[in-house]
């Protein structure tokens, strides 16, 4: 019997093509992943995600919030690459894919119904890419596509480009080119009204140029917008009916009416502990009188608190009354401290009111650079920047745990933060990690440990080019549409508001923008606000605060730091310099003390714990790849004398010849009239042979130092 062979046919498969940025963007479903709830291969330019999104048919007993979960995944095939790890597989998630996962999940959050419990799970897999085309932006509008067109329900869907600025000039998705002298990475998503997200990094930008950047994206991304309510019009399916978290409504409205001035004093006050433990006795009074009629209503005590809290400092925002006392535009106070710790290389202490930041620096070879292994551009990174939030920052008893996916966002938005003001590799040779360690939280840790590293970086000797400070904004809107802003939210005030709009920059401009939101959106109006009361914050606390405690980078790096010096050889002498298996090297570091890193280019990287060392060893290599050069002047030793002339080292092992008629404008008969060995003497190039033998002249020598110095030049 023969077997029975059928064509799979795919009836339901649809694509859609809309033009973004000069570049075809194509949606495909109904062939791939045909279980998930919804699925779309997203093909952009030549990178393509595949995107699925399922979600569960009951809700998650026991929870308070929105289970969520967004996963990026990098594929190493996407870019022809096989994974050096040991395994030869995709392991834990690099840094850029985890900040990928948060990228897409920031904006989307928010946009689906606060009391659903269903989980949701997005997962977007890289399976190509052309780096012409960001295969994070290909997944937000992916992921954005398939869940609008699910029947998961969702307020969407939302659109996002990337921004740039190159050669004066607003890019929306630069090119691989164009990004490489774009002087800010943007990104913008968007609903058809309203921004809900901006991740921005950016060399020293005017607020202005960043704004207009912001706004021009948010126009292109409705075109997206239209794109993708063309696919759910065609395909989209019924949002499904879900079993609300249940709330006791009676009970809270009760708890509101008899415990509001109770409630009131209990927000009152600047310090947190102190919140906490007059809002805990409270409950207790709740137990009191609620608990023999509701023996349920603990259940219910963290929605409780979390509403009723927000009922109070909302009112009390839009009145123009904070938490603290503090009116709309005043910073907490302030205080900023380098030199903290002895032995390290650079440290500095950040404190805003509860919130304190100790940031730690250290100085390090070029070879202790990370090396990475991920599917975008970077291979290396010289900087590196990492955040720490220990349970007792925020006064929990618990163990700490493995690094979370804040704990990386945070980190790297300080490093963007401050990665455009560093040294280049040529000003400055050192490979550079600043650790941020949280020491106490009350709101906006992140914006501290840019201000802390700032002055950690500036106390280890690093030459930034200008000091970098981090301030956040906060927004409370009425049922009108009107808004109150405000400057520096604590942590009830980002808790219970609806944006931690986070600014960081220099006082040329901006350098870093995270936006984090609880609303749906914000209007152009409100972000305009934002940059503006975050640019004069961000002066004062630099004027004030900053500056003050240190001025300027130290002139010279920290003693404990290794010394580092750079030069640069021909490439075709690296061999001499490394030697046969590695000889040469091995022997001048083992004299000089120094380490050694030569690079491809000819640079080498001299390290040692003390000055001399690094001397040492670039005297040493200078020995070895040293080339007299035709008509230069040399001052060389005399070291050997033949009948017909002298022999004068230029450099150790590297001689060359004076011929008896070039030693003086007169006849000489015997050497020994003019030079003797051990003289110093000038001699100048006047040929270096096919054979590589160097001839000197004294005389010419002579002749041009008296012309030098008869003009007042300098002889070298």
């Amino acid at each position: 019997m023969s077997t029975i062979i059928k064509h799979k046919q795919f009836p339901k498969f649809k694509s859609w093509t809309m033009d973004l940025c000069g570049r075809p963007l194509t949606i495909e479903v109904g062939k791939v992943a045909e279980l998930a709830s919804a699925s779309a291969l997203v093909k952009y330019g030549e990178t393509t995600v595949m995107v699925a999104a399922t979600v569960s048919p009951r809700p998650r007993d026991g929870i308070d919030f929105f289970p969520l979960s967004v996963e990026f995944e990098e594929k190493l095939y996407a870019v022809g690459r096989i994974p050096g790890s040991f395994m030869r597989r995709e392991g834990r998630p690099s840094l850029p894919a985890v900040l990928a996962s948060r990228l897409i999940d920031r904006p989307m959050r928010p946009l689906f119904p606060y009391d659903f419990r269903n989980d949701v799970c997005i997962q977007c897999t890289v399976m190509s890419v052309d780096y012409d085309c960001s295969p994070e932006v290909a997944a937000m509008i992916g992921a954005s596509a398939c869940v609008s067109y699910s029947e998961i329900p969702f307020a969407g869907p939302i659109g996002c480009l990337e921004v740039g600025f190159c050669d004066g000039q607003i890019v929306l998705n630069p090119t691989q080119e164009q990004r490489k002298t774009s002087r800010m990475d943007v990104t913008v998503a968007a609903t058809r009204e309203k921004v809900v997200m901006i991740e921005a990094g950016a060399d020293e930008i005017p607020d202005e140029i960043m704004y207009a950047g912001i706004v021009k994206a948010h126009e292109e991304i409705r075109k997206q917008i239209d794109f993708i309510d063309q696919i759910v019009a065609e395909i989209g399916k019924p949002k499904m009916e879900y079993d609300h978290a249940q709330f006791n409504q009676e009970l809270f409205d009760d708890i509101v009416a008899n415990f509001m001035d109770e409630a009131k004093a209990a927000m009152d006050t600047d310090d947190k502990t102190v919140r906490e433990k007059r809002w805990n006795e409270m409950i207790e009074h709740w137990h009191e009188k609620y608990l023999e009629e509701y023996p349920d209503m603990d259940q219910y005590l963290e929605e409780f608190t979390y509403k009723f809290q927000k009922k109070i400092v909302k009112a009390w925002l839009l009145e123009g009354h904070r938490v603290d006392g503090r009116a709309q535009n005043e910073i907490r106070p302030l205080a900023a401290e380098v030199g903290v710790l002895p032995r390290v290389h650079g440290s500095g202490l950040f404190t805003r009111g509860q919130t304190q930041v100790l940031s730690v620096c250290t100085l390090n070879t070029l070879s202790a650079a990370q090396k990475l292994d991920t599917i975008w551009e970077e291979t290396e990174k010289r900087y590196m920047h990492h955040y720490n939030f220990p349970p007792y920052s925020v006064g929990e008893a618990r163990a700490p745990r493995s690094t979370n996916r804040r704990e990386y966002g945070h980190g790297f938005l300080a490093e963007r933060a401050l990665a455009p003001v560093l040294p280049s590799e040529e000003e400055f040779p050192y490979a550079i990690r600043v650790v941020s360690e949280v020491l106490s939280s009350n709101g906006s840790t992140s914006q501290g440990s840019i201000c802390g590293s700032t002055l950690a970086l500036m106390d280890a000797g690093v030459p930034i080019k200008a000091p970098v400070a981090g301030i956040s904004c906060g927004l409370i809107q009425d049922d009108n549409g009107g808004f109150t802003t405000f400057i520096d939210i604590q942590g009830v005030e980002d808790f219970h508001g609806e944006m931690d709009f986070k600014v960081a920059g220099t006082k040329s401009g901006i350098t870093a923008i995270q936006m984090d939101l609880k609303n749906d959106g914000l209007t152009h109006e409100i972000i305009k606000e934002a940059l503006e009361i975050t640019r004069d914050a961000r002066f004062a606390i630099l004027d004030e605060v900053m500056l003050p405690c240190i001025a300027a980078p130290r002139p010279e790096v920290c003693k404990w730091a290794p010394k580092m010096l750079s030069m640069k050889i021909d490439p075709d002498k690296i061999r001499e310099v490394i030697g046969k298996g590695g000889s040469v090297i091995q022997k001048i570091t083992a004299e000089s003390g120094a380490q050694i890193d030569i690079e491809d280019d000819g640079t080498i990287h001299i390290a040692s714990p003390d000055a001399a060392s690094c001397d040492a060893a670039k005297k040493m290599i200078e020995t070895i790849v040293f080339v007299p050069q035709v008509g230069e002047l040399y001052y060389g030793k005399v070291v050997r004398i033949l009948q017909f002339g002298a022999f004068v080292e230029l450099a150790p092992g590297k001689d060359g010849m004076v011929h008896i008629s070039k030693l003086a404008e007169r006849r000489v008969d015997r050497v020994e009239d003019v030079v003797n060995i051990g003289d110093m003497i000038w001699v100048k190039v006047t040929e270096i042979d096919e054979k590589g033998r160097v001839n000197l002249s004294y005389k010419d020598a002579l002749r041009e130092i008296k012309a030098k110095k008869e003009a007042g030049l300098p002889i070298k």
